[in-house]
């Protein structure tokens, strides 16, 4: 089997790009304790089954995403406590943002995403986490973000038709060739009108299967029955791409709570016009990077946030990109 998919089999790593900076970092693998170790020399190096492996470097496989490195990063350079807080994560994707807050012992998170199916399946799991896909962060308001949340806490409800409960016909003692007595009490037979009305009922209802368009009842799952919705969030982080995050602030603010605070990674390829970004998306300017800072410095001024940091990310992104994070709260 391919390293990077024994990785990820053995639960080392949460997909394959994540195994594959593993290997990248460091792994060893042997095939018997009596055996000395060998490492890894690249992603598709076939292992047998059984194969023994132990990680060089584990920092990368402690979250479902290199995310999670970052926002962890950015948590202590702030000296910011998550404990038995609620947060809101936009730009959730896999996860790896939501992952750290837990795992630094947030009570709950909220996740928003436009994508969908991108959460790990590890965190979709877990009740502490709520995900709303098919949401655009820029257009969120505590409305829209309650009704969405309560509906990912609902299941749908089949509608089964209940037979018991169907008028009682008259003379239905008939049925079975029984024979009316001088004392049988029809008062509590159905009327013909009645049985007419039920059998209309149950033709609309007929119809409206057949065609698809029988209205969903839906319920609040068992397990999340002591949730309360409160579209109200001590902090606020976020990862995202391709949006320049003045766009997204000014829905992020009626959704703080007073005296709580924004956490953002900052991508300056998305802040910055075309003609500043090189090549493969990359920012090779250094002075842009305070352009950047002071636009969003400015954004947040005019959203009555307080910046309290602006700091390097621990780690670059993806593509090579140098990235920051802005801290601010609200006061």
């Amino acid at each position: 089997m391919r390293a990077d998919q024994l990785l990820v089999e053995r639960g080392l790593a949460a997909s394959r790009a994540q195994a594959q900076r593993l290997i990248g970092a460091g792994v060893e693998w042997r095939l018997s304790p009596m055996l000395p170790w060998r490492k890894v020399t690249k992603n598709g190096e076939e292992l047998a089954q059984g194969t023994e492996l132990r990680l060089l470097d584990a920092a990368e496989a402690r979250y479902v995403s290199r995310g999670g490195l970052k926002l962890e990063g950015a948590l202590r350079q702030v000296s910011l406590s998550v404990q038995g807080t609620q947060c809101l994560d936009v730009g959730q994707s896999t996860g790896g943002f939501t992952d750290c807050l837990l795992q630094q012992g947030a009570a709950r998170v909220v996740g928003v995403d436009v994508g969908r199916d991108q959460l790990h399946e590890r965190l979709r799991k877990d009740l502490r986490v709520t995900c709303l896909e098919g949401l655009n962060a820029r257009f969120l308001t505590p409305a829209t973000l309650a009704q969405a949340w309560d509906l990912a806490m609902s299941e749908v409800v089949k509608d089964e038709e209940d037979n018991e409960t169907q008028p009682q016909a008259p003379y239905a003692w008939m049925r079975n060739g029984g024979e009316i007595g001088d004392d049988y009490d029809d008062s509590n037979d159905a009327k013909e009108h009645e049985i007419e009305a039920f059998k209309s009922q149950r033709a609309v209802r007929a119809k409206a299967v057949a065609e698809g368009v029988l209205p969903e009842q839906r319920r609040r799952r068992s397990e999340l029955i002591d949730v309360q919705i409160n579209p109200v969030f001590q902090l606020i982080t976020g990862d995202l791409s391709f949006i320049s995050l003045t766009l997204v602030l000014p829905a992020l603010v009626p959704l703080l709570a007073n005296g709580g605070h924004i956490l953002m990674l900052v991508k300056p390829q998305f802040e910055l016009q075309p003609s500043q970004v090189g090549k493969g998306g990359i920012v090779r300017d250094p002075a842009f990077y305070l352009q950047v800072e002071q636009k969003l410095r400015a954004a947040c001024a005019s959203l009555g946030l307080l910046v309290l940091a602006w700091c390097d990310s621990s780690i670059t992104g993806g593509d090579g990109n140098r990235e920051f994070f802005i801290f601010a709260s609200k006061s």
